[in-house]
């Protein structure tokens, strides 16, 4: 991989978060985490609720829940790692949110998750109406327990 590499990610119970850190200090990439202009709480992500936060959203594929702030700087970046849990078989609406905010023109975008069970489905295809036309779009792997840091590296030297 040349250029500058950047691991963005969305975490709304630290799952992500850990594979997201593994993944830059392997990449010896800059870390970003897109945070929710309104955090996430358990009753929130109760998926066995269907009037839980994350499930309406989810329920609505045109919700875009807000983000904290609009600071990231990924002009410098040639890859972005970008990373969420899976929510229904695709990624949470928030991660659309972060693809429209910014302008990913002409970045590679590395797709990875994490999953109590499901793969990432339909994501990538959902995703692809939020990018630019000519950003490259990857499906990358699920990041499921704990991924050595050789792991890690022989995975992002591939790319």
């Amino acid at each position: 991989m040349t250029g500058k590499t950047l691991v963005a990610y969305f975490s709304a119970s630290g799952v992500t978060a850990k594979a997201a850190k593994a993944l830059a200090a392997a990449a010896d990439a800059d870390l970003y985490e897109i945070r929710p202009a309104v955090s996430y709480t358990d009753a929130d992500l109760d998926w066995h609720s269907s009037r839980s936060r994350s499930s309406v959203e989810m329920n609505d594929l045109s919700s875009r829940p807000a983000l904290a702030d609009a600071d990231a700087n990924l002009a410098g970046y040639d890859t972005v790692f970008l990373g969420f849990p899976i929510w229904w078989g695709l990624a949470p609406t928030i991660i659309c949110t972060f693809l429209e905010q910014y302008d990913f023109s002409g970045k590679k975008i590395v797709l990875f998750a994490t999953s109590g069970g499901s793969g990432f489905g339909r994501t990538a295809e959902v995703l692809k109406g939020s990018v630019a036309p000519d950003a490259i779009l990857v499906t990358g792997k699920l990041l499921n327990g704990r991924q050595s840091a050789a792991q890690l590296k022989k995975w992002v030297k591939s790319l």
